[in-house]
């Protein structure tokens, strides 16, 4: 979960009937504090713009980014649900291969690619330098270097290359299904890391996302998105399931030993990482 350079703003709400009714403490929600933390996620992990009247009523508190982390999965749901739709309308009409193309570049343009970022930055600072403090830098660095540039092609070939596949041989309904699945399951495992794992900066845009995430909270997330992995098949779910648990050790063992924790472009990394793995373990299951 790359941090997005510029989320879609929140301004404080104005006065007038359009104003909401105030912030939402902490530790007390409700229905309108649950819906106003949705919509942050929305605006935070997205580039879909807030009408003008609902971001006056959604406002802006610094805890509303820690709150929002639980909604990660739910909008990954809809992110992949949109690629998903827009590729079954597409095979409508092209090949497999256009319309999985045109359903990843409908993903990438809802996220604004900030977890691909994520991912280049982290495989340019692993790549790069050895020392913590150096990773640190060349990871806060905007510049994309030819590791990150590398890692970014290989991941969307093979993205691509695992989608024609798995709806070549199990459907495009298959595939569908896949692709909602995938995008929720990834981002479940990314967010898990705010409930084990310490932030490594000092500051930083993630700080205010990076909070410890434990209790109803992370169980919701963890519900939002992995459940979909069992609506699949349940053998799917069994199989993603046991390689997101190998990965998201593995990865998160890596991230301490190199850097002590995380940062937001690590939870892109593990994002984009989880992805595809759930392809390959989808592209395995429709073989077999």
């Amino acid at each position: 979960m790359s941090v997005p350079p510029d989320p879609v703003p929140m301004p404080e709400p104005e006065p007038g009937p359009e104003a909401g009714p105030g912030p939402v403490p902490r530790g007390r929600a409700g229905v309108a504090g649950e819906l106003r933390y949705f919509l942050t996620a929305l605006g935070y992990f997205t580039r879909v713009p807030l009408p003008g009247w609902l971001a006056r009523w959604v406002g802006f508190e610094p805890h509303y980014l820690h709150a929002a982390a639980r909604y990660f999965p739910l909008v990954g749901l809809l992110v992949g649900g949109a690629g998903a739709l827009l590729t079954w309308g597409a095979a409508l009409w092209w090949p497999p291969g256009v319309a999985v193309l045109l359903g990843m570049a409908a993903t990438l343009l809802l996220t604004g690619a900030f977890h691909e970022d994520g991912l280049a930055d982290c495989i340019d600072a692993f790549g790069g330098a050895w020392r913590r403090d150096d990773v640190l830098r060349i990871m806060h660095d905007s510049r994309i270097g030819a590791f990150g540039a590398i890692a970014l092609v290989v991941a969307l070939l093979l993205k691509w290359q695992l989608l024609v596949a798995i709806a070549g041989r199990g459907g495009i309904a298959v595939l569908i299904a896949v692709l909602v699945a995938a995008h929720a399951a990834s981002r479940a495992m990314a967010v898990s890391y705010l409930a084990t794992l310490a932030y490594v900066r000092a500051e930083g845009k993630a700080k205010p996302v990076a909070q410890k995430l434990a209790g109803a909270g992370l169980v919701f997330a963890l519900l939002c998105g992995l459940v979909p992995l069992w609506l699949v098949s349940p053998g799917f779910g069994a199989a993603a399931f046991a390689a997101l648990l190998v990965l998201r050790l593995l990865l998160g063992r890596y991230f301490v030993r190199r850097i002590g924790g995380y940062t937001g472009d690590c939870l892109g990394m593990a994002q984009q990482c989880a992805e595809i793995l759930l392809y390959l373990v989808a592209a395995a299951w429709t073989w077999s």
